[in-house]
């Protein structure tokens, strides 16, 4: 009788991972081919009316307005928008599938202060369900970055059709992060009389500073470290943090206030280190002094309320155009737990809204991103030499209205667009006879 019983559970398995999603990664692409008469919006701030692009072997090798090259197949995209896709430069994605989940079903927390040898992208889940979610957004590339303590580990950027993480690696260990202590100490009032007692505001910043002086010890030991010809001893913690001295890596500091920016700027100063400020709500105040020392910003979360009581209520919309007025490479960012990452190009239409013109919106979630991930000289654009990662869309990919993307290439590999929620909404279009 068991037997039977362990039997059908097993049947019923497989009949449920049968209705799940069957979407593959697509196999290698060398074919030559020439997407034609749309609008072609390169990135970098220049359109193309009725232009067409043309691909060979995943990369681009052609783009320009009307003409086609004789003899090769032509994809026609009339009426319809051309885009370079779109990066999420920094998430969880693919290390945290359920927010409020057991611990064993999210891999992007570690234990412990200083964790520089973290990697996250060895736990990126290729199968993620938000990932197909994405692509059907114009998202094609992701930048993975793990949290846990003060310094969290390195980031690397990924490509969204992958069997697993070393198929998906775009490029590796480009990030390390760092979670500014809170220099801010705001008093918090507890109604409930039984409340555990807080330490006084007095004694958080104490223990804020004691901790940005830990960093920046463990910064100096890294360099002497790192300068040494040989070693008797390996130190991992140490010797990941290498690429920031040489320049083959960059500092992600995560700070929304002004005095954590500013002790940001010293590290870039003091050490030598290329900095992005991520999070950035108040950058706005200090954009003439991130302009000076070429600290660029990714704005984790548009969407949301101001950061103090004294400001516009729709500063979190003005502030790119303000770090755009002011030179200050930026890109933007969906870092709300409700959406997961999927308004990130709705996010630069509210930018648009408030200051930016649409290109320079679009270049925020493109080339900017590129730019501040160390991977422009690849994607990022429609430019030839660079990878075919391109999004089609029947209109503006900033307008949640009239956006409907109908095709994605990876490297000039056309991708899926299949996902959960396109097979739920046709399953219940079904079940109420609107289908």
């Amino acid at each position: 009788m068991k037997k039977i019983i362990a039997l059908i559970i097993l049947f019923a398995c497989v009949v449920s991972t049968k209705a799940q999603e069957t979407i593959y990664p697509s196999k290698e692409n060398k074919e030559h081919f020439v997407i034609s008469n749309a609008t072609i919006h390169v990135g970098n701030g220049q359109v193309i009316e009725n232009g067409s692009v043309e691909i060979n072997n995943g990369k681009i090798v052609k783009v320009s307005s009307g003409s086609t090259t004789p003899g090769v197949r032509v994809m026609d995209a009339l009426g319809k928008h051309i885009y370079p896709g779109l990066i999420l430069p920094v998430s969880h994605l693919g290390l945290k599938e359920i927010g409020n989940g057991v611990r064993g079903s999210n891999d992007f927390l570690e234990l412990g202060d200083l964790n520089p040898n973290v990697r996250s992208v060895v736990a990126y889940n290729s199968d993620s369900k938000f990932i197909n979610v994405l692509k059907a957004n114009g998202i094609l590339l992701a930048g993975v970055s793990p949290e846990g303590g003060t310094i969290t580990g390195s980031s690397s950027v990924v490509q969204l059709d992958a069997w697993n993480w070393e198929d998906a690696a775009y490029k590796m260990d480009n990030a390390i992060h760092l979670n500014m202590p809170n220099l801010v100490i705001r008093q918090v009032r507890s109604r409930a009389s039984t409340a555990t007692p807080q330490p006084s505001p007095a004694d958080q910043l104490k223990e804020a500073l004691r901790k940005v002086d830990e960093i920046k010890g463990f910064f100096k030991e890294a360099k002497v470290y790192n300068l040494e010809a040989a070693h008797k001893e390996t130190n991992l913690k140490l010797e990941a943090v290498k690429g920031l001295f040489n320049g083959t890596q960059k500092l992600f500091v995560h700070a929304d206030q002004v005095k954590q920016m500013l002790v940001a700027v010293d590290f870039a100063k003091d050490f030598g280190f290329n900095v992005v400020i991520v999070g950035g709500n108040e950058s706005y105040l200090v954009a003439d002094l991130l302009k000076q020392n070429n600290i660029a910003v990714i704005l984790n979360q548009e969407h949301r309320l101001p950061e103090t009581e004294d400001e516009d209520v729709d500063q979190p919309f003005k502030t790119p155009a303000a770090l755009q007025k002011a030179g200050v490479l930026f890109a933007l960012n969906d870092d709300d737990e409700t959406t997961r990452y999927r308004n990130l190009s709705f996010n630069a239409g509210t930018a648009a809204a408030y200051g930016l013109t649409k290109e320079q919106a679009l270049q925020a979630i493109t080339l900017n991103s590129a730019k501040i991930l160390g991977i422009d000289k690849t994607t990022g654009s429609l430019e030839v030499g660079k990878d075919a990662n391109i999004v089609i869309s029947t209109g503006d990919i900033l307008d949640m209205k009239s956006s409907i993307v109908t095709n994605a290439f990876i490297q000039g590999r056309p991708v899926s667009l299949d996902n959960k929620q396109k097979q739920l909404y046709e399953r219940y279009k079904y079940k109420y006879g609107i289908k």
